[in-house]
């Protein structure tokens, strides 16, 4: 493979292995030099998608620290940091991250899928009836969304909570996964149940009892499905990831999902990055929602208009709006939405950045960053290799 670009993106990827799996960054950056489940997973998907048999054994002991980890409830760790003989478990900050969890269990299952290996499945099948318990409960009013606290997810330092969107679709997706091997009548069933509710309460002009009908006809859906809603309404911003997933995972009418593609594209041409914000509009300062992001912040703020959760262009979210692209079969907008990717990646040498303004172009968070490898690795296998993941 010749290409610099996906040459770099591997090496990242190598660089920011450990005895204990993928860490964050291969900066050496405290809370980046640690073992994170969503970080992890994702460049354990990477991984899976290069077929660099080192890249994919990181993978697996990614998994076992997740695993090894568990806390006796159900819970996977946020994060792992390891040093000699102390281990620093972490399940999440100001709030637990529900996605850990998600994550945790497609992970097991890309990689038993990846290795035609249902044994490896069926070694963690305890951790995963945890998790899959765990989230039932997360319920509340078991009537199949989970309702995920304020920082409960990646997006920890924004302000969506409740019936968070992403979190929705990484369980069906988890599911699906997980149903791949178990081939459990009540696990479709779930999955059924959970994506009629998404349509129902998400997508706009659908039959059936909404959860929250006079939220759901004030926010007036219309492109795409909105980030979240709660007791208190709707928070209607596009997310990048959720919008993608849900494309990925094939929810909603044909004619939506065309509508959401066709706001993320156009989204994403008229950014001087061409790649598409986390979160879009970005929350300004006379916005009803500012203080809200303004004070959820543990250490420092971060989320300025345009910058991080508030706008920002992530390359990890890019690379699951690639995937979305291929699955719609729109290969030449995938391809011109990788050369972004690395382009940005590419900024001051290969940094690979975290995150980047979607105004200014310039770059913020933390350099090295290996999800953002990941997303090139991902998309290029994927675009150049026709590499499919289990969904």
């Amino acid at each position: 493979m010749n290409d610099l670009n996906y040459i770099k993106a591997i090496e990242l990827l190598k660089r920011a292995t450990s005895s204990e799996g993928f860490l964050a960054s291969a900066q050496d950056i405290s809370n980046y030099k640690r073992v994170w489940a969503r970080d992890g997973v994702i460049c354990g998907l990477a991984a899976l998608a290069s077929g660099e048999d080192d890249l994919i054994e990181t993978f697996r002991k990614t998994l076992e620290t997740l695993a090894r980890n568990q806390h006796y409830n159900g819970t996977i760790p946020s994060n792992v940091m390891t040093n000699g003989d102390a281990v620093e478990v972490s399940y999440g900050g100001l709030a637990g991250r529900v996605d850990a969890v998600t994550w945790f269990i497609i992970g097991i299952c890309q990689y038993a899928f990846y290795k035609n290996d249902i044994t490896f499945v069926k070694k963690y099948e305890g951790n995963i009836q945890k998790c899959l318990q765990l989230l039932e409960a997360w319920e509340f009013n078991n009537k199949h969304l989970l309702y995920v606290p304020l920082s409960g997810n990646w997006a920890d330092e924004y302000i969506t909570d409740g019936y968070v969107l992403y979190d929705q679709l990484l369980r069906i997706w988890a599911l699906k996964s997980y149903n791949h091997f178990a081939k459990n009548n009540a696990i479709a069933s779930k999955i059924e149940k959970i994506t009629e509710q998404l349509e129902i309460n998400f997508t706009p002009n659908s039959v059936g009892e909404k959860y929250h009908e006079r939220a759901y006809n004030e926010a007036n859906i219309q492109e795409f499905m909105p980030c979240s809603f709660s007791p208190a309404g709707y928070k209607t911003q596009f997310d990048a990831f959720a919008n993608s997933l849900a494309l990925y995972l094939n929810i909603g009418n044909e004619n939506f999902q065309k509508s959401i593609l066709e706001h993320a594209v156009k989204l994403s041409n008229e950014r001087p990055l061409k790649l598409i914000p986390a979160f879009w509009p970005a929350i300004e300062e006379s916005d009803s929602d500012w203080n809200l992001l303004k004070n959820n912040c543990k250490y420092e703020f971060r989320n300025y208009p345009n910058e991080f959760h508030n706008g920002g262009s992530w390359s990890m979210v890019n690379g699951f709006f690639g995937l979305a692209l291929l699955a719609k079969e729109k290969g030449e907008e995938a391809t011109q939405l990788l050369n972004a990717i690395n382009e940005a990646n590419a900024i001051e040498d290969f940094s690979f950045y975290e995150n980047f303004n979607s105004e200014t172009k310039t770059p913020n968070g933390v350099p090295f960053c290996a999800w953002s490898a990941a997303a090139a690795v991902m998309l290029h296998q994927s675009i150049h290799t026709n590499f499919k993941f289990l969904v």
